[in-house]
């Protein structure tokens, strides 16, 4: 009985929803995908536990590199979401800005300050 192999298999699918191409509206389905996906392999990866099989221990080499592309594309997946909200963040108070440009400017113009007590 193979135990690395629905951990390969798993690794498998969020490698192939991951070289998806997906629009911003799509990407929160797929970040969820990915999540349950992930929680599924953490659930076989506990039960895989040592002595390995030499058929175990081949798979795992194939899986490490799958592993460590599918890190990749996770990365420059909320790389690109955390940029997005960067710039909705930034035209937002763009925005505030030009609705209300006076809001924040502080002067004390014409002002006479007594700094006595």
């Amino acid at each position: 009985m193979n135990r690395v192999k629905p951990i390969y298999d798993i690794t498998q699918k969020m490698k192939q929803l991951l070289d998806a191409d997906f629009s911003s509206n799509d990407r929160q389905n797929v970040i969820q995908e990915v999540n349950s996906l992930l929680l599924q392999r953490g659930v076989y990866m506990e039960e895989a536990k040592e002595p390995y099989s030499t058929e175990e221990l081949e798979m795992g080499k194939e899986l490490l590199p799958l592993n460590t592309e599918v890190q990749q594309k996770l990365d420059s997946l909320f790389q690109g979401l955390k940029n997005e909200m960067k710039q909705v963040k930034k035209q937002k108070n763009s925005n505030r800005k030009y609705t209300n440009p006076y809001d924040k400017v502080q002067t004390i113009d014409g002002m006479f300050m007594d700094k006595r007590k």
